[in-house]
């Protein structure tokens, strides 16, 4: 699967290395989100982590709360 050109997945790489270990999880995650099966097998390879990561970025996500405001999240 190729789902992103070469210059947005070098992209995602380098933004991928700047975060700590939960937030790349979730960023793992929610890119898995976007694409058709095969995506978390993608995104693992991409991002450099294994799709038990991704699945635990998804775990993650379903875990933070509905109502969570986007300027709360920091707080």
């Amino acid at each position: 699967m190729q789902a992103y050109s070469l210059e947005i997945e070098q992209a995602m790489q380098k933004y991928a290395a700047t975060l700590n270990e939960k937030d790349r999880r979730r960023y793992a995650a929610v890119e898995a989100l976007k694409l058709p099966q095969g995506g978390q097998s993608y995104i693992a390879q991409l991002l450099g982590c294994s799709v038990k990561t991704v699945r635990r970025g998804l775990r993650d996500l379903g875990a933070l709360p509905e109502h969570l405001h986007m300027y709360q999240a920091k707080q």
